[in-house]
Order: structure tokens, then C-alpha cells, then sequence
């Protein structure tokens, strides 16, 4: 009974392919333009940002460098300046990462979803029964990888779309 299922095992072994999900993210040209938009979009208010620490940087500076010898009303008003501007700041920078984080995860899952989709059409068009992930595989052999095929095609898509 044991080795009439070996070979039916053998033949399943045929229908099956592997894909490494993190490969693919980490080289797919969508997820490189993703990052390049997602660069472009966001530098100018990453550079105002730089420009205020800086900015208060030098103010904190100046505080503890000239506290001595200024009046204390200018000091109160440097000092009372200087926190609303690093609170400011601080809101700023928060608001910015949660920006930042909102937009790339918007813009993985899209990616992630096309992923899904190549993946699903090449498993089709080879008539394989079952794909898997890294997530569930201890181990792949590179028959059943088929990683490159996707990142090719994913490659393909991207290039005919003017990306």
C-alpha cells in the first residue's frame, strides 16, 4: 500500500512551485519605483524638517553658550521660543512618519497584490497545484522555484506599463 502512494507523491511533486515573497519584494522594479516615488513625494518635507532641527539645534546652542550674559527676559522669550518651536517640531516629525508609513503601506500592498496576481497567472498558465511561500516551506528546492519567472514577469509588466 506504502509504495503504490509514492509514486502519486512523485506526480504531485510535479504540480508544486515555490516563490520567495521577500525575493520578490526586495527585486521587483515595481517595489525600486515605488521607493523612488516614494522619495520624491516626501524629500521636500524631510528637508524642511532637517532644516528646523538644524535650526533648533543652533537656538539650544545659543542658550546654553549666551545664557549668561543675556538679559533674562530675552532668555525667557528664547527659552519659551524654543520649546513651542521643538513641540512643533516634534508634532511635525510625527506627522511626517505617519504620512510616510500610511503611503508605503498603501503602495506595498498594491504591489503585493499584483505579486499575487503574476503568481497566479503563471501557476495557471503552467497548470501547477499548488504554490508556496517562504512563510510555509522549511526547504525549496530550485526546481520548483519559480522566484525568477516571477520577478521576471513582474519585470516585464513594469516595462510595458513606461515604468
Amino acid at each position: 500500500m506504502i509504495l503504490l502512494a509514492v509514486p502519486a507523491v512523485t506526480l504531485a511533486a510535479d504540480a508544486v512551485a515555490f516563490v520567495n515573497i521577500s525575493r520578490v519584494m526586495e527585486q521587483s522594479p515595481q517595489t525600486e519605483a515605488l521607493f523612488k516615488q516614494l522619495e520624491r513625494e516626501f524629500s521636500p518635507r524631510e528637508s524642511e524638517l532637517v532644516a528646523e532641527r538644524d535650526a533648533l539645534r543652533e537656538m539650544q546652542q545659543r542658550l546654553e553658550r549666551d545664557a549668561e550674559i543675556m538679559g533674562s527676559d530675552e532668555r525667557s522669550e528664547l527659552q519659551r521660543e524654543f520649546r513651542n518651536r521643538s513641540r512643533e517640531f516634534q508634532h511635525n516629525q510625527e506627522m511626517f512618519q505617519e504620512d510616510l508609513n500610511s503611503r508605503r503601506n498603501e503602495e506595498l500592498a498594491r504591489v503585493q497584490r499584483l505579486v499575487q496576481s503574476v503568481i497566479l497567472d503563471i501557476a495557471q498558465r503552467d497548470e501547477l497545484d499548488l504554490v508556496v511561500t517562504e512563510r510555509t516551506v522549511v526547504y525549496a528546492s530550485d526546481g520548483v522555484d519559480i522566484t525568477g519567472r516571477v520577478l521576471e514577469e513582474l519585470r516585464r509588466r513594469h516595462e510595458s506599463s513606461g515604468g
